[in-house]
Parts: C-alpha cells; structure tokens; sequence
C-alpha cells in the first residue's frame, strides 16, 4: 500500500512543522506551505503534489481560508480530497461555513493541541484505509 499524503497550509511555523513531524512519523507523506503565495499558486501546488488529505487554517495572512476550501472543492482535480479544518475561528458560522464549502473535519486550536490534533487524524486515516481494504465502493459526499 502507497502512503498516504497530506498537503498543510498553516501560516503559524510551530503549528505547521509540528504536524509535519507528526505525520512524517507516521509515515504519511508531507507537504507544506506556510500560506505565504496567492490563492492561484497555492491550488496549483496541491494539484502538483496529488494529496489526499489537506489540512487547513482559516486564518491566513494573503489568503481566506474559505476561499482555500472552496477553491478546492470547485476544481476537478482536487474535489475528492478530503479536507481538515484547524483553526483559531471557534465561533459556530465559521465551523457552519466550512463545511457547507465541504470541509470534512472541522476542529477548534483552542481544544487541541497541535499533537492531539495530529493523532485524531492519524486515527481517521488510519480508520479510511481499514474501510477502503474492507469495501472498495466509492464513498457518498
């Protein structure tokens, strides 16, 4: 079996290399950016790297993370990745929001910590491959 990939978009350094170490050591591959480029060249290097999985901040400084998720889901290429949420943004619409864009995992940086957050989506990866094993039907969105 391949390893898993997850593309990182987080512009806070210690959040960002942190999960890439926990991922890492899980041998999941990774990809970061610290959301420093315009929307246009961060999609196209997801669309390079082939992810499945991304995980996103909301909060970035050039670009809108809504705008990240609804990018994503818009491109042909890239609609089926999933996507996980981890940000500062802890009120209800935010969380709402992201997931009408079609966000899959929403989670608040206030309840975890960057290593509790990496495990529960070690578990959820983790939890998928098991499925895809068990069932090779498509998924339903």
């Amino acid at each position: 079996m391949k390893n898993k990939k997850i593309f990182i978009i987080e512009d806070d350094a210690n959040i960002l290399y942190g999960l890439e170490a926990q991922f890492t050591a899980a041998d999941i591959d990774v990809e970061v950016s610290e959301a420093d480029e315009d929307l246009e060249e961060l999609i196209g290097k997801i669309r390079d790297y082939d992810p499945d999985y991304i995980v996103t901040d909301l909060i970035l400084p050039k670009i809108d993370g809504f705008e990240v998720i609804k990018k994503i889901k818009g491109d042909e290429e890239l609609s089926d990745k999933e996507i996980f949420i981890f940000t500062d943004l802890s009120d209800e619409d935010s969380r709402s929001r992201s997931l009408e864009l079609g966000a899959d995992y929403f989670f608040f940086k206030e309840d975890f910590d960057a290593f509790e957050f990496a495990e529960k989506v070690k578990k959820i990866v983790t939890n998928k491959d098991k499925e895809t094993d068990n069932d090779d039907r498509d998924y339903e969105e």
